[in-house]
């Protein structure tokens, strides 16, 4: 009998200490869990806020990837604040004709009626700071959750071109002084595990007071919509 209980003793013991272990490893888990991430994402790219002359033809795209920091705020860690580091590359297929004279840059409405146009659009190359309010809910063991992620974003254009193919000729031009150097926006990634809806919303406009067409100045912003992957 003597024996006995001391065998159940020692099993209650072992399963308390397990018991014990796991709950620190797990209270341990909760502690250090953050949701740092890369991300990629491939969007639309619209011109918004347009002259009523310009119009956009074919498929505009970007592609935009970086990383993350996850600052959790509160006990849960399903609500932090994160921001990041990126690369962004923006195409914009549009019939706005922009050569160089004299070295001044000309912007002009194309007439395709009267030329044929096969190529015409300009490329921004940034480097990103994305900051976002983030609510999510997750846990260290659970990857597939909801999350709901507005925020940001800076970009520093550090490289532009444009490249035009017509009838009349060809013209390619880069690192154009008329492109705004800062451009920036809102931003919200919304969605569930893998696959999310992302939208940037410009604020400032992509070209600066110099870019003028029939002497009003060329206030376009951008607007892009499309899907986002973050990778843990």
């Amino acid at each position: 009998m003597k024996k006995t209980f001391l065998v159940v003793l020692f099993i209650v013991s072992l399963i308390g200490f397990s018991q014990n272990r796991d709950d620190k490893e797990k209270s341990e888990l909760y502690k250090n869990y953050r949701e740092d991430q890369f991300y990629i994402s491939v969007t639309y790219n619209l011109l918004n806020e347009k002259p009523s002359d310009v119009s956009q033809s074919g498929f505009s795209t970007g592609f935009h990837f970086g990383f993350i920091r996850d600052m959790p705020i509160n006990e849960k860690r399903t609500v932090a604040l994160g921001i990041g580091l990126g690369l962004s590359t923006n195409s914009y297929n549009q019939n706005i004709g922009i050569t160089e004279t004299n070295n001044q840059t000309l912007f002009n409405i194309i007439d395709e009626s009267q030329i044929n146009v096969s190529k015409n659009k300009f490329t921004t190359y940034l480097l990103e700071v994305p900051f976002e309010f983030r609510w999510r809910k997750s846990s260290p063991t659970n990857y597939n959750f909801l999350r709901i992620y507005p925020g940001f974003k800076l970009g520093y254009l550090f490289y532009n071109s444009t490249k035009l193919k017509s009838d009349e000729g060809n013209v390619k031009l880069s690192n154009i002084d008329s492109f705004n150097k800062l451009q920036y926006g809102f931003t919200l990634s919304a969605g569930y595990s893998t696959w999310n809806i992302h939208a940037y919303y410009g604020l400032n406009a992509i070209f600066d007071g110099s870019a003028k067409i029939d002497g009003e100045v060329v206030d376009i912003k951008s607007f892009k919509i499309g899907l986002m992957f973050y990778i843990l």
